[in-house]
């Protein structure tokens, strides 16, 4: 027997109230930033695929000042950025910072209070990144922020310190007086929490406490991504609880999020990067943000390796800081952190973002000319139709040029510097046009003969990027 229309649609309406409480129409794609589902190194946001690059001034946006945030905003999205870094910080670096925490009277912090003036930032942020299509990628935990290396005091200043609150002492918590080792020695118990480590139930209530507030306000949103901590040398449990701690929260609201780690090792296809790498029912992304120590071949043939690596399980690569600005500790400069931002373009990463002065461009002159012309690119060829092509650039030398193709159709060439080499090619008319990084601009395009190779020369000095798509 045929149903009724009227039945018909009483059924449909019992399906969907029948169905889990996702939050997503599963029959529909999900808007929420997430992997691609026709290439899953990259992302897709709103359905559709989206390439990251961004730059930002700051690392926890989110505590700025309205207007001053407003116009970094503004900037990035002119600019043609849609990427930005937000950790979970609250360090008194510029003097308008604030803690999470309700501060009493005698000056101590009740950790079973919130400042609501610290969330009501941070969701002022999501909610103005949403209206750009900027995505966030927050980190939730900052080891700088609890440690008093090179003077900084930040643990002195601290709520966590049992010396400024109202909640623990340190015999209770287990915690020092001071830390003023770099974190990187792991002398930090605040990481030692979870209960596979030293089960430390009398603070890791507040750090559960801490983390579900931040969610009740970020998971709303779905232009966000969740990385656990910033260059983390820590216990591999540590993330792993987290990383289940907030996928299961996000599902017990009906959200689905994508959560990766952040390790500080430096070699990125070294092993400790394999607790994310081989974990993707963890981790839906890899950070690999530390190759950006490294520079000219190795940098690039490092991503290459890790691609290569993840091709068993693809999940996008992202690279939310990228070192380099002239004069900075780690001796890298300005031309670094642009070779460095192409290079990973080109070898497949999903995302690219210069890191905050002084130890990057941060939004810069320099950091806008390159996201133009990293879209200039883009409105030519897609760069997730690309493959990197290392095997294509004849008589080059070491960072000398770096390629990526879409076999047949189309080839991108970016040059570091002044570059003289040939490109393997199909026989037949090419369309080349030169992109002049350091400008943003399109320099106009001509139509070129291969006979199997073609000879790109750069117009002068300084970052080109050659597209060649084919022609009847």
């Amino acid at each position: 027997m045929t149903p009724t229309r009227p039945l018909l649609v009483l059924l449909f309406g019992l399906l969907v109230l029948a169905s889990p409480a996702s939050g997503e129409d599963r029959r529909q794609p999900s808007g929420r930033i997430q992997p691609w589902n026709e290439n899953a190194f990259y992302w897709q946001y709103h359905g559709k695929p989206v390439l990251l690059v961004g730059g930002s001034d700051d690392d926890n946006l989110f505590q700025w000042p309205a207007e001053r945030l407003e116009r970094q905003l503004d900037l990035l999205a002119r600019t043609g950025g849609n990427y930005i870094r937000n950790t979970m910080s609250d360090r008194r670096d510029q003097g308008f910072e604030v803690y999470a925490f309700r501060q009493l009277p005698d000056g101590r912090y009740d950790l079973n209070e919130w400042n609501p003036e610290y969330w009501k930032r941070f969701h002022r942020l999501l909610q103005w990144t949403s209206q750009r299509n900027i995505i966030v990628q927050i980190e939730i935990w900052d080891r700088f922020d609890y440690s008093d290396h090179s003077g900084r005091n930040r643990w002195q200043q601290h709520p966590y310190n049992p010396k400024n609150n109202v909640n623990y002492s340190y015999e209770e918590s287990g915690f020092a007086r001071q830390y003023t080792q770099h974190p990187g020695a792991n002398r930090q118990p605040f990481f030692f929490t979870t209960p596979r480590q030293r089960n430390n139930a009398v603070v890791l209530k507040y750090q559960q406490r801490f983390v579900e507030k931040m969610l009740s306000i970020a998971l709303p949103f779905d232009n966000v991504l969740y990385c656990i901590d910033n260059e983390t040398s820590g216990e591999e449990e540590w993330a792993r609880y987290w990383a289940q701690f907030i996928r299961e929260r996000a599902e017990q609201a009906g959200k689905r999020v994508c959560i990766t780690e952040m390790w500080d090792d430096w070699n990125v296809t070294g092993g400790r990067h394999l607790r994310t790498y081989d974990h993707p029912e963890l981790y839906d992304f890899v950070d690999i943000s530390q190759n950006n120590h490294n520079k000219r071949d190795r940098h690039w043939n490092n991503v290459l390796e890790v691609r290569r690596y993840l091709l068993k399980q693809p999940r996008p690569i992202n690279t939310v800081k990228t070192y380099g600005a002239d004069g900075n500790k780690f001796g890298h400069t300005d031309n670094d952190a642009i070779e460095r931002v192409w290079r990973h373009l080109l070898a497949g990463c999903a995302s690219v973002r210069f890191h905050r002065p002084p130890a990057g461009l941060g939004l810069n002159p320099k950091a806008q000319a390159t996201i133009r012309a990293v879209r200039h690119v883009e409105q030519l060829v897609r760069f997730w139709s690309l493959h990197p092509a290392p095997d294509r650039l004849l008589d080059r030398r070491d960072n000398e040029a770096y390629a990526a193709i879409r076999p047949g159709e189309a080839h991108v060439v970016y040059f570091p510097a002044q570059g003289d080499v040939r490109l393997k090619s199909k026989q037949g008319k090419w369309q080349l046009t030169w992109i002049d990084v350091s400008s943003g601009t399109r320099k106009g395009s001509t139509i070129v003969q291969s006979d199997g190779a073609l000879r790109l020369r750069t117009p002068t000095d300084g970052h080109w990027v050659a597209v060649l798509r084919r022609q009847p």
